[in-house]
């Protein structure tokens, strides 16, 4: 049985019929939060008809983080910004009783470049800025900021030109969109800034802590992954340093996520006096999981890769981390399992289910996930609430 291949579960963890939380993020690339959590639902009712089970599917603050807010209460409201490559997109944020949920990847993110096309030295966060103002309109006076999916490497320059920062090159006009342009930044004036800023609280709501520059910063890590060679690092990540010298926030920059989302967390912590804090932490308290958890007698989190990453702050670990602080077991579905079941037992996480246990070739555990997905959920359902 698949339990019994990886890790052990605690005797806390069995026969707990009662109600059970599912609270995981997406599959990425097959399916949606929502969905794992609609397919889990039906696993686990196949063999506990009229089980009782709540979804609370979560986000770290990447892609999915509207979905997630929307999934629990909060209104979808969507716009039309500027998308990273300075084409008009369709963007979403979420909205409850003033409270803002905005996922830059909605508008400055890499879903939003074609196939095979990327832009590592002119995408542009200016539509993020958009959403930000868009949020504001609507009377948000607290908004998180999720970050991560992007498909820019600009400081979150554009974003703050969004919002009214003047950013000027020697002959005092505004510097091209995109992080190489920042080279020739000459003058910062963020006197201008949407004044109901100041009168918001701004959380940076991220899954990385690295800073804006160096070996460990914005274009070092992540150019890469947004299509950038070798000389395109070095060039951005010398204009992101020029970029802080004449902001004069070098203290900023080296600040844990400032260099998150293509160093969106540096402009965010500049100007907008946001505070960083884990992504799947401040979601877990705006998507209201200590209320969802009352009462339940087993959480379900999971995501498509339990992997190294997943230990370091990912939307299992932070789920597993607030059920173990009020003594609910938790266990967890994915789509491929790399963690040993030492680590996981550490993490809190009692029990792993991977589809790849069941479908071992990663094109067809993708291509059909949600059916894969139930079946493993009726194992988990077998082992732990029969």
């Amino acid at each position: 049985m698949i339990g019994r291949e990886l890790t052990k579960v605690a005797d806390t963890a069995r026969k707990s019929q009662g109600r059970v939380l599912i609270a995981a993020d997406k599959f990425k690339g097959s399916l949606t939060a929502v969905q794992v959590a609609e397919h889990v639902a039906a696993g686990l009712r196949a063999v506990v008809p009229g089980l009782d089970v709540t979804a609370l599917p979560v986000a770290d603050g990447g892609d999915g983080t509207v979905d997630a807010a929307v999934a629990a209460g909060f209104t979808r409201r969507t716009v039309r910004v500027t998308g990273p490559l300075g084409e008009p997109v369709e963007a979403s944020y979420a909205l409850r009783e003033g409270t803002a949920v905005v996922e830059m990847a909605e508008a400055s993110g890499l879903r939003h470049l074609p196939p095979g096309v990327f832009a590592p030295r002119t995408a542009t966060t200016y539509g993020t800025g958009e959403l930000l103002r868009a949020a504001l309109d609507a009377g948000a006076r607290s908004i998180v900021l999720g970050v991560g999916g992007s498909a820019t490497t600009d400081g979150g320059a554009g974003m703050l030109a969004a919002l009214g920062a003047r950013l000027l090159d020697a002959h005092g006009a505004p510097v091209a969109p995109g992080g190489a342009a920042l080279a020739g930044l000459a003058t910062a004036d963020l006197g201008g800034l949407d004044p109901r800023l100041a009168a918001t609280e701004v959380v940076l709501a991220g899954d990385v802590d690295n800073p804006l520059l160096g070996p460990t910063g914005a274009a070092a890590v992540y150019g890469p992954q947004k299509g950038a060679d070798a000389d395109d690092v070095r060039a951005l990540d010398a204009a992101l340093a020029h970029y802080a010298e004449v902001l004069d926030a070098a203290d900023l920059a080296a600040a844990p996520g400032a260099g998150a989302a293509g160093g969106i967390g540096f402009g965010a912590l500049l100007a907008l006096g946001a505070a960083f804090r884990p992504g799947i932490d401040i979601l877990l308290d705006v998507l209201g999981f200590v209320d969802a958890l009352e009462g339940a007698t087993l959480v379900i989190t999971g995501e498509g890769s339990l992997d190294e990453q997943t230990l370091h702050g990912k939307a299992p670990v932070g789920v597993a981390r607030a059920a173990a602080a009020r003594g609910v077991p938790v266990a967890a579905v994915c789509g491929r399992l790399a963690v040993p079941p030492a680590a996981l037992a550490a993490a809190g996480i009692t029990a792993a289910y991977p589809l790849s246990a069941v479908e071992p070739d990663p094109a067809r555990s993708i291509a059909d996930a949600g059916p894969l997905l139930e079946r493993v959920a009726a194992t988990l359902a077998e082992e732990l609430l029969l």
